[in-house]
């Protein structure tokens, strides 16, 4: 079971609220199986959980892992659930913007879903419980997220964008994001956007140009390294728009085409042979 990186398209922030969280406003997108995280889950005599790959720790085995997490509000729940075998392989930089923990959760409440008794409306439920980007994760499809992440409307043809995403694997923790963008000016009111019907996928990206991440310059201000990951994406060739996902550091580059993509991905390489870059497409289903 695939566990898909989620990009902000755009991501517009409200001010704080009384209980100290933000109203939001994104387009998210998931990407291909190329940038994925993966459950493998199988039937055992009793339950274990291991997490191997190449950006796995030997922190995200505890119990505090929102797969594990997951397991456990479906049992309590009351859900008949046998002992599982689960091990996830990481692959999605951790602390990127990019919900790599929020989409492994999504991941095994998919599996739930198909293998148990349990219901989508209950898996829903479960997955706003667990963080603002798990309910989108587990639709794993593109939405518009606004609330605080747990509203999500799906949205339906939205042409097919051939990204580069890349990370310079400097870890960018979300709440002091958030605390350095309470520091900004003040923020006004969230007027959430009409999303227009896009003929094509240019169209989208000229669109999404008018857009921004209201994040990017409070991430840039805690990890200035981003500012210089925008700045070589951006002169790529052929890339139409650079930008951070989510809270960071996690950004990419849209292209017309995959070639474009996958040339980019090599100058990045070649470039910064220790950063993540990925080649992907936003839109396709996994």
């Amino acid at each position: 079971m695939f566990a898909p990186a989620k990009v902000n398209l755009f991501l517009h922030v409200g001010p704080a609220k009384p209980n100290g969280r933000h109203d939001l406003d994104s387009l998210v997108v998931f990407a291909d199986a190329r940038c994925a995280d993966e459950l493998t889950i199988q039937p055992a005599k009793t339950d274990s959980f291991a997490v191997n790959g190449p950006t796995a720790g030997a922190d995200l085995a505890g119990p505090d892992n929102l797969v594990l997490r997951a397991l456990k509000s479906c049992r309590e729940l009351g859900v008949m659930i046998p002992a599982l075998d689960i091990t996830l392989t990481k692959r999605l930089p951790v602390a990127a913007g990019i919900g790599g923990g929020s989409a492994d959760a999504g991941a095994m409440l998919r599996w739930l879903e198909t293998m148990t008794d349990l219901t989508e409306v209950q898996a829903m439920e479960i997955a706003r419980t667990l963080g603002g980007d798990v309910p989108a994760a587990f639709l794993s499809r593109a939405t518009m997220m606004r609330g605080e992440g747990e509203r999500v409307d799906v949205v339906n043809d939205l042409p097919t964008l051939h990204a580069l995403m890349v990370n310079d694997r400097s870890p960018c923790p979300t709440g002091p994001v958030f605390q350095a963008f309470d520091g900004l000016a003040a923020t006004p009111p969230l007027s959430p956007l009409t999303l227009p019907t896009f003929s094509t996928a240019s169209h989208l990206i000229d669109w999404l140009s008018t857009t921004s991440n209201d994040l990017e310059a409070p991430a840039i201000s805690r990890v200035p390294a981003i500012r210089e990951v925008l700045s070589e994406i951006g002169h790529l060739k052929g890339v139409r728009l650079p930008r951070m996902s989510g809270s960071g550091a996690t950004c990419f580059g849209l292209f017309d085409s995959a070639a474009e993509a996958i040339d980019g991905q090599a100058e990045i390489t070649r470039a910064h042979p220790d950063w993540w870059a990925c080649v992907t497409e936003f839109g396709r289903e996994i």
